[in-house]
């Protein structure tokens, strides 16, 4: 006869879970500003569309904005945080890691932990599908398409140094 899941001895398999925050929302900007515990400053949130009239497309500044969902079991505990901007082709155009170890109040309740990347000249080579994805722990947990496109140049020839961003980088820490 054939023997249950349990084992020989009657105790049955005990598995652990391991706890790894969600990611519950992302998105692109123009610009942002986020500081942890604290609200976040967007301008030109949702971006997924991207064009220029020539390519390599410059694009000054976008800004990826996190809000990563932190149960309390996870409280505490360091956990490793990365972004990669993927091409059409599915090389890397760019990307970012950190280890962040999120706290909470105790009180047993459950927080999201806000943060934002500013991602300065990006070159996009050709027009295309490209991706962000956002791990959490080696293990993808969102991804943000982005359509990077051909468009006509508007108006008539340009000079100086093109669009500022509105959020630009402190002195020194750029």
């Amino acid at each position: 006869p054939r023997r249950s899941a349990r084992r020989a001895s009657g105790r049955s398999r005990r598995t652990r879970l391991a706890y790894m925050p969600d990611i519950d929302f992302a998105f692109l900007a123009d610009a942002a500003e986020a500081q942890p515990g604290h609200k976040f400053a967007v301008i030109g949130g949702g971006v997924s569309r991207l064009g220029g009239p020539v390519f390599p497309l410059r694009h000054p500044h976008l800004a990826l904005v996190v809000g990563l969902a932190v149960t309390v079991p996870e409280l505490d505990a360091e956990h490793e945080v990365r972004f990669v901007l993927l091409r059409p082709d599915g090389r890397e155009l760019t990307s970012g890691a950190a280890r962040i170890r999120a706290s909470g109040p105790g009180d047993g309740g459950d927080a999201v932990l806000t943060f934002s990347v500013d991602l300065w000249n990006l070159v996009f080579e050709t027009p295309g599908d490209y991706s962000v994805r956002l791990l959490v722990d080696g293990q993808e947990r969102k991804r943000l398409p982005l359509r990077v496109e051909t468009h006509e140049a508007s108006g008539g020839p340009t000079t100086g140094p093109g669009p500022v961003p509105p959020f630009p980088p402190p002195t020194g820490l750029a």
